[in-house]
């Protein structure tokens, strides 16, 4: 994955609001959960929350999808994976080549 994009995913992910929003929508798993729902437990304003799930949208870490008149919002989790993968893919690399005779 490109380093600009996680970048991007990281940027989003730092800002208080969009990180529970992106943990309420990561807990309610593959079906996603409607944008109301979200609103009514985080207790956000709308336009406010609006804002927010179009930042996380933008980095490409949720989608959204319409059901007759209710909005949901689904996790993307190869998103999310790739960004942990990211982070853990050279963990220790330098650790395990100094290894003495």
């Amino acid at each position: 994955m490109d380093i600009n994009h996680i970048a991007k995913s990281l940027k989003e992910l730092g800002h208080p609001t969009r990180l529970a929003i992106f943990k309420r929508v990561i807990k309610a798993g593959h079906q996603g959960i409607a944008v109301g729902d979200i609103q009514q437990q985080l207790n956000i304003p709308g336009s406010t929350l609006s804002h927010h799930i179009s930042s996380l949208a933008s980095a490409g870490l949720l989608t959204q999808r319409r059901e007759g008149r209710t909005l949901f919002c689904v996790a993307q989790y190869e998103s999310l994976a790739n960004v942990i993968n990211f982070l853990q893919d050279e963990c220790c690399i330098d650790e395990q080549q100094t290894i003495t005779p």
